[in-house]
């Protein structure tokens, strides 16, 4: 199964983790990959996703939302014959939180979509330094 993932330790409270990372709007602020996300963050709500390296929006459903712990993401292929599942996971630690992002991608066809979908790990890792960097200010700034 094809997957990505990136990590970082954030000196930010749990909350204030999440009000950054809730906040799409200003993600391209701190992640030079991200052109604009069209749409408002909510569970079950969609959005769409605007990537500088791709001309293709991508289309996204918030399929789960647990403040402010868990935020998950799902787009794909009609009858889950290719599915994209992004995960968001905080918790606070004694250095302020531990945030863990990853993707999973699933279904009959994933084998071989998966052959054409490029390495995102630097653009994982590119997120996850911005929001550290972003939630860290935000703390500083509280």
């Amino acid at each position: 199964m094809l997957s990505f993932h990136a990590s970082t330790q954030i000196a930010a409270e749990a909350s204030v983790v999440w009000d950054t990372l809730v906040e799409t709007d200003r993600w391209p602020d701190w992640d030079s990959n991200i052109e604009r996300i069209d749409g408002r963050l909510a569970e079950g709500a969609r959005i769409t996703l605007r990537m500088t390296s791709s001309s293709r929006p991508f289309e996204i459903r918030v399929v789960a939302w647990d403040r402010p712990n868990r935020l998950v993401f799902r787009s794909g292929m009609p009858l889950g014959l290719f599915t994209g599942t992004r995960t968001y996971e905080l918790q606070t630690s004694a250095e302020g939180t531990q945030f863990e992002m990853d993707e999973q991608y699933t279904g009959p066809l994933a084998p071989l979509i998966g052959r054409s979908i490029p390495d995102l790990q630097p653009s994982f890792d590119s997120f996850v330094a911005g929001l550290r960097r972003a939630a860290e200010t935000a703390q500083s700034n509280r």
